[in-house]
This record gives C-alpha cells, sequence and structure tokens, in this order.
C-alpha cells in the first residue's frame, strides 16, 4: 500500500520531512482556485486542539487558521479558502468561544486559500482585518495582484471590509495579547508573518507563525528576473533570514504540513503540549524555503538554457 503524504514525510528526520512536505505543497500550489483547493486536501475537516495555553488551531486539514484568546476579546490569524470559513468558525464555538467576539482577523498573505473566507468570517464577527500594506488592495477590492508572481493563475475572491495595513515591526494590542507584524514578502510583495507569547501557567513560549516562502510564480515569471516583481528573489531570501532568526518555540505556518504540524500533534499523545516545542523548527523551515528557491533558479535557467538551445538549432 502506498503511503499517505503525512505518513512519509513523518518517517524522515525533521529537515528532510519539511523539504519533503514542501515538493508535495509545491506540486499542488498551481492555482490557488477554489476547485484547486477542493482537489487539493485543503479543505478537508480537521478538529480544533490546544497549540499551548490561550492559542488553538481552527483551520482546515491543509489550510492553517489560528485562534489566540483573551477576556478582552480574540484575534484570529488567516481565513482559509472560501470553504474553509464555516470550518472555522464551527471550530471557534466547539473550543467554547464566540465567533463575535474576535476583535481581529490577521492575514499572512492574500491568496484565496488564505484569505478567501475573511470577508465571511469578518461580517460574522465585525472584526477588523489587518494585513500588509500591499495586500490592502487586493483584500479590499477581491481581484489579484498583476505584479504577484502567480498573478495568471489566481483566482478572484469576496472583497473584505474594515481592513487596514500593518508595517513591519508594528503590534496589534488587545488587552494582554501583542501580536507582533514581520514583513515577509517574496512568496507575495505583502506577506507576513505573526509572532506572539502563549501562557500556560508559569510557562510561557515563543508563538510564530510563519507565512508562505514558495518561490513559485506562473509560466511567465521568472525568480531569477522580471520586471513585474523585481525584488523577489531578494525578498525570499531577506524572508527566510528573518524567520531563521525569530525567537520560535512553536512554529504555524500557512499550510501546516509544511512545518511538520502533524508530525508533533501524533506525539501529543505522548508528550502533551510540549510536542508542539520544536526550537529548531523556523530555522528548517527557512532552510526549506532557501532549498526551493534553489530549486526554482534551476528550472528556470535550465528553461532558458533550452530555449536557447532549441532557438538556435532552428536557424
Amino acid at each position: 500500500m502506498t503511503p499517505s503524504r503525512d505518513a512519509l514525510a513523518a518517517s524522515l528526520p525533521l529537515p528532510f520531512a519539511t523539504l519533503l512536505r514542501g515538493a508535495f505543497l509545491c506540486a499542488a500550489l498551481l492555482p490557488a482556485a477554489p476547485a484547486t483547493v477542493a482537489a487539493a486536501g485543503w479543505d478537508d475537516p480537521q478538529q480544533p486542539f490546544e497549540l499551548f495555553g490561550d492559542t488553538y488551531y481552527v483551520g482546515t486539514r491543509g489550510l492553517s487558521a489560528v485562534l489566540v484568546t483573551s477576556p478582552a476579546g480574540h484575534v484570529l490569524i488567516d481565513g482559509a479558502g472560501p470553504n474553509g470559513a464555516a470550518q472555522i468558525a464551527r471550530h471557534v464555538r466547539r473550543l467554547g468561544f464566540r465567533v463575535e467576539d474576535i476583535r481581529y482577523i490577521l492575514n499572512s498573505h492574500a491568496h484565496i486559500d488564505h484569505a478567501g473566507g475573511i470577508a465571511a468570517l469578518q461580517r460574522r464577527s465585525g472584526a477588523t482585518v489587518v494585513a500588509g500594506a500591499a495586500a490592502l488592495p487586493v483584500l479590499q477590492s477581491g481581484q489579484p495582484d498583476r505584479n504577484d508572481p502567480q498573478a495568471a493563475n489566481l483566482t478572484p475572491m469576496q472583497p473584505v471590509a474594515g481592513v487596514r495595513a500593518i508595517g513591519d515591526g508594528e503590534t496589534i494590542a488587545l488587552g494582554p495579547l501583542r501580536l507582533t507584524a514581520h514583513a515577509t514578502p517574496g512568496h507575495t510583495r505583502g506577506g507576513t508573518s505573526w509572532t506572539w507569547q502563549a501562557r500556560a501557567g508559569a510557562r510561557t513560549v515563543d508563538m510564530v507563525y510563519a507565512d508562505s516562502l514558495n518561490a513559485i510564480g506562473d509560466d511567465a515569471f521568472r525568480y531569477g528576473g522580471n520586471t513585474r516583481y523585481p525584488a523577489a528573489r531578494a525578498d525570499i531570501e531577506r524572508s527566510s533570514a528573518l524567520l531563521a532568526g525569530l525567537p520560535c518555540d512553536i512554529l504555524v505556518s500557512a499550510h501546516p504540513e509544511q512545518s511538520g504540524l502533524w508530525t508533533r500533534l501524533a506525539r501529543r499523545a505522548r508528550s502533551g503540549q510540549a510536542a508542539f516545542i520544536d526550537r529548531n523548527a523556523c530555522r528548517a523551515y527557512a532552510d526549506a524555503a532557501r532549498a526551493r528557491l534553489r530549486d526554482t533558479l534551476a528550472s528556470e535557467a535550465a528553461a532558458a538554457h533550452r530555449s536557447i538551445t532549441e532557438g538556435g538549432s532552428r536557424r
């Protein structure tokens, strides 16, 4: 019997498992339309669970969403795809919280698989939606960024109301909660990762919600050099370095399998919430992103060489 992707990745040491999950993910990422989201299994159901203290996973099997809770209200990170919003709302209620008490919805990047459910969740909650400045026009209009590396493959989504921009290093404050935005462009121009501290009893851990760092473009885009988004390669490199250097006890990535979340969840029965702690996870995630960038650049160079060779042979 052929092992599942999760099972195959779980059988490998973490750095190799992370790379393998990234390869699986890259194969499924084009294009990010609702039908593709469903076909990739990203909308598959997943029971919500505690990550640590006041922080919970409320996303689908393939698209992360995290709820950070407090007596003053809650913060939701990402909204999955259009079909994921109802799942997220159910998960919030199942954990004993109210969707109406969500005060902020934070976005990692404005593709339909991570932001397509935000409009519905914002209407249910009345929350303020927060994202990087370059993501604002996409969220407000629902139309893809024409300068996005994947522009030709992207799908419109429902426009989002109540959106505001946040700058690199700025913090969202809500009661005792402090969530900090880290600009991590490259996969998109407005990519943002988020950090905060979660507490359980006397213990405090550093949480990281990492945006995608996949160097993936449409057929016309080249990370090795393009006019549409000239800084894309440098942005991936800078964002990878930034994530590798963050204080990082528990990592959740925008696609959960890409940071080994399901492997760690499987260990929880034996190790409790400590199973989620991996202080090397952000470095491994960044290393995998750098490896994907190298592979993308090599593929682009090979394609350019073939084009030159074939062009010369026809003369």
